[in-house]
């Protein structure tokens, strides 16, 4: 063992702490996978796109993975390694999160054997601690190369890290009742529900749909029916959502939830039950107390319908903002016990977890408003041309990270010519976004004032891009339009792109298929080819994104026809019109759509 790897006598005094080793031996189960941590584990795996996550518990002696995703073989099995190998250790010695953009250069942790074993480089781990605020371990991701981790990356893995933490007090909590096989039983059922509840959660970034799933699930263990009110401003109106565990009663909470929305005493006097304690507010018989105090004539026999026995009102909190967003309403009926400790524990881990869905939901509505203005900034603003009517269209995707690298571009050459383009570029976010700027650009800068055909222009493109390092691989289709004398000339080249449509005067459309071509971006090897068209006047070509024609279930060769069809069912249609039937075909927007169409009078 090297040198710098010996723990000192102060690190192991630390480590060896009798209280902590306590907590960490109550919650470590040895080589065992434990669902609840692996899904935690999980979930940062895909939100921060770390090729290793662990939920590392640490003793005086080894580190134990109770949690991971990515980790090789034989450590994936074996789920503990020595405590030299630990990267967590220093968090649970240091008492705060530590974040290594690249580990070799960290004096610590340069020499340790994982390095070498595993390819750990970049290192963010967030401590895990028990009810008396012990450190146990961490919740961690690491990286095979170095890597400078954003603020939102580090703020997610500290937010599921008190996730973790919570998990861990829930154990130890239960695990100190006197019936053990009642309380083992009852964490188990209460923490597979906190852990399918933040797979849900995260699952979706619509409040409406995150509120809906919370209530189905507390509804099926937890409660027999429960209300929901958030409002992402305090004294903004609330939204309310309400579940019942008897599917009889969907009709009643949709009507409950509508009265609830507009009755706002009644409201207020719920979300003011919590918003001051900033904790679980629990009675043992509503319907002579929380029940009694409801002033709608129609919402109170809808609750007693439903009903009210013993209730618990919980925050929903705001862990970034640090307030409360609203609160849910947990009831069961009069012949149910009331709630228990343990369950007021749960609940209010559930109106924690609550509370982290609307902030993501805000977080990305906000990103998503940022990158649409962003990218349609960056979009053209097509030319007055004499002799060429353009029309464009652009559409952010109705889900995922909202809108990507799609655009379009057209512009005049000096020698009377008109370049056409549309693009795609990969990725999905304000990057995306961002790099399709740039990238159209370079396009715009290529091939003004030059009179090469657009094969020659992208193969000179590529070379751009490789010379100037620019990180970017898209589709893309460029085209020339020049006057002949009996109509158009159109070169084209295709870089990997959907092929353009050309809709002729007589209603037929044809689809300019060629031989693939690579992505633009990749290192440039074989020159681009041209493909050469003559196009009667009267035609339209129609150029797009995949969008427009492609997605899981829809192969492009059938969007291609469907689009085909519409383009022939509404040939006579002005510009703007048959753009708008032109989407009307696109399958559910999964991705976000750019289309340009160039009518050749």
């Amino acid at each position: 063992m090297l040198q710098w790897d010996l723990i000192g006598d102060a690190e192991l005094g630390v480590l060896a702490d009798p209280p902590r080793l306590r907590s960490v031996r109550r919650i470590a189960g040895g080589p065992v996978p434990d669902a609840a941590f692996d899904r935690i584990a999980m979930l940062v795996h895909k939100l921060v796109d770390a090729p290793m996550v662990a939920v590392c518990l640490v003793d005086e002696a080894s580190q134990f993975l109770a949690g991971q995703v990515g980790a090789p073989e034989p450590l994936a099995s074996a789920r503990q390694m020595p405590l030299t190998h630990s990267f967590s250790r220093h968090v649970v010695v240091a008492g705060e999160m530590l974040v290594v953009p690249d580990v070799r250069e960290d004096p610590r942790m340069r020499d340790n054997p994982v390095v070498s074993e595993i390819g750990a480089i970049a290192y963010a781990g967030a401590p895990i601690t028990d009810p008396d605020g012990l450190i146990v371990g961490t919740l961690c991701a690491i990286d095979h190369e170095p890597r400078v981790w954003t603020p939102s990356e580090v703020a997610l893995i500290g937010e599921l890290a008190e996730v973790c933490s919570s998990e861990v007090c829930l154990r130890i909590a239960r695990s100190a009742e006197e019936d053990a096989r009642r309380a083992a039983e009852s964490a188990h059922h209460q923490l597979e529900l906190l852990a399918e509840l933040t797979e849900s959660l995260v699952g979706t970034m619509d409040v409406e749909e995150a509120m809906r799933r919370l209530g189905d699930i507390v509804t099926a263990t937890l409660a027999d029916w429960c209300v929901v009110a958030v409002a992402d401003d305090p004294g903004g109106p609330a939204r309310v959502f309400a579940a019942h565990c008897d599917p009889e009663r969907s009709a009643d909470m949709a009507r409950l939830a509508e009265l609830a929305a507009g009755s706002r005493p009644d409201l207020r006097a719920m979300l003011t039950a919590v918003r001051g304690r900033g904790r679980p507010v629990r009675t043992t018989d509503g319907a002579t107390d929380l029940g009694d105090r409801i002033s709608d004539a129609e919402l109170a026999e809808i609750t007693t319908r439903a009903g009210f026995g013993g209730s618990l009102i919980v925050p929903v909190v705001s862990s970034v903002r640090r307030r409360t967003l609203g609160a849910i309403l947990l009831v069961n009926r009069p012949e149910r016990p009331a709630f228990t400790a343990a369950e007021e524990w749960t609940a209010a881990e559930v109106g924690r977890r609550a509370g982290l869905a609307v902030e993501n939901s805000r977080l990305y509505r906000e990103q998503r408003h940022v990158a649409e203005v962003l990218q349609r900034s960056l979009l053209t603003e097509l030319p007055d041309i004499p002799g060429v009517e353009l029309h464009a269209r652009y559409l952010p995707a109705q889900d995922g990270a909202a809108v990507g690298g799609d655009w379009y571009d057209a512009f005049a050459q000096p020698d009377g010519s008109v370049m056409v383009a549309v693009g795609d570029v990969s990725g999905h976010d304000i990057e995306a976004a961002a790099t399709m700027g740039q990238l159209r650009n370079l396009v715009r800068g290529d091939a003004y004032g030059r009179d090469e055909e657009p094969g020659v222009l992208l193969t000179a493109l590529d070379q751009t891009l490789h010379g100037l390092r620019v990180s970017a691989s898209a589709t893309a289709v460029l085209a020339r339009v020049r006057k002949s004398w009996s109509g158009y000339q159109v070169g084209f080249a295709n870089a990997g792109h959907p092929p353009p449509l050309l809709l002729l005067p007589d209603g037929n459309v044809q689809v300019w298929w060629v031989p693939p071509e690579p992505l633009l971006g990749l290192p440039p090897r074989e020159p681009r080819t041209t493909a050469r068209r003559f196009v009667p006047a009267g035609s339209t070509l129609v150029l797009y994104t995949d969008g427009l024609v492609e997605d899981r279930e829809q192969l492009l060769d059938d969007g291609i026809a469907r689009l085909s069809a519409v383009l022939r069912e509404n040939a006579a249609r002005p510009g703007d019109e048959l753009c708008a039937r032109l989407l009307e075909v696109a399958p559910r927007r999964s991705d976000d759509i750019a289309l340009l169409l160039v009518r050749l009078t």
